[in-house]
């Protein structure tokens, strides 16, 4: 192998390392915009959990009334 070929070669090899590159970065931006996605999701379904939970607590509190007023 000459050095025009070793200087091709790398060349060749730098370019498809370039491409790796932005495809990684790509899939990077993408994981980043999912979890971001995910994120929200999460927060939503905490919120509801409390609702949830403090509709549990009120109901729990009438329950013991009545038990109490009996």
């Amino acid at each position: 192998m000459n050095i025009d070929e070793r200087l091709e070669a790398l060349t060749m090899n730098l370019e498809l390392l370039s491409r790796d590159v932005q495809d990684l970065k790509a899939a990077v931006q993408l994981d980043a915009e999912n979890i971001r996605a995910l994120a929200v999701i999460a927060r939503d379904q905490n919120e509801s959990i409390k609702s949830l939970e403090n509709i549990v607590v009120d109901h729990d509190r009438r329950l013991d009334d009545l038990e109490n007023k009996q």
